[in-house]
This record gives structure tokens, C-alpha cells and sequence, in this order.
């Protein structure tokens, strides 16, 4: 894994009215702040990245949907430095994926319905710098085709 990245399993709770999911709370040992919570959708195949913020520790779960996440280290004094990291997570791996300032990241909606992910952000948009890369055309080595395995 990325230094500073964690993939932390979350509960699911059923019952016969819906389910609860559970993403993040303030006494867990991962809480770092709250900046604000906000959600994304992503139609199937589409591509959201590349992106990384200069003050912003990103904590994201896919509720609806599955998502492919890129995670890339191009840090300077990382120890993990052009590591590359592909996690697919949603509801068929419902976890908190917890992105540490300065790493760049995208992800792309897998399967057949949009994906829905929420983003519980340590800072409030507007409180931070944020750095932009066209998901195609860039240095990060990630190709986002389909993988025939």
C-alpha cells in the first residue's frame, strides 16, 4: 500500500427496511477532521482524475455501485514513491479508502449502473489547493482500459 493510504472495512447493517452504512466516525482511530461531506456520481466507464489536494486527507466509500480507484505516489520523501496502488471497492468491497494529502487519485465507474461515492474531506472545498491532470494525457503510468486478466 501507498505510505498514508488505508483501506478500512466498513459495516453494512440490513434489515427488511434497508440497509445502514456505516463510513466514518470521530472515534475512530483514523478520524483526523471534518471539512465537509460531499458526493459524487459516475456514469459507467467514465473516467474522474487525475487530482490531488495540497491540505486535504480524502476519506472515500462507493455507497451505490462499484468504482476502480487509482492511487499514485509521486511524493518526493515518500518511501513509497511512484507506487501505484488499483483498489476496487463499492458494494462489492464496501470500504473507507483514506487518500493523505499530495497523492494523486481517480477512479472510474465499473460495471453497469452510476456509481455514487461519498468524500468525507478534512477541509472544506476552498480551503485548500487542488492539482488537476488530464486522465489520459499525463506522466502517471496508468493505462484506465479494461484489464483482460
Amino acid at each position: 500500500m501507498i505510505e498514508g493510504v488505508k483501506a478500512i472495512p466498513l459495516k453494512r447493517i440490513p434489515d427488511e427496511r434497508g440497509t445502514i452504512y456505516h463510513m466514518l466516525r470521530k472515534d475512530e482511530p483514523h478520524f483526523i477532521q471534518f471539512g465537509e461531506i460531499y458526493f459524487s456520481s459516475i456514469h459507467p466507464n467514465v473516467v474522474k482524475g487525475w487530482h490531488k489536494h495540497k491540505l486535504a486527507t480524502l476519506n472515500y466509500a462507493c455507497i451505490v455501485g462499484n468504482i476502480k480507484l487509482i492511487i499514485y505516489d509521486d511524493r518526493e520523501k515518500s518511501k513509497t514513491k511512484n507506487e501505484l496502488v488499483e483498489l476496487f471497492i463499492g458494494e462489492d468491497n464496501y470500504c473507507l479508502v483514506q487518500i493523505p494529502p499530495d497523492v494523486w487519485n481517480g477512479f472510474k465507474a465499473v460495471g453497469s449502473k452510476t456509481a455514487i461515492i461519498a468524500n468525507c474531506c478534512t477541509h472544506a472545498h476552498g480551503d485548500f489547493k487542488s492539482e488537476r491532470l488530464d486522465p489520459f494525457d499525463n506522466d502517471i503510468p496508468y493505462d484506465w482500459d479494461v484489464k483482460h486478466r
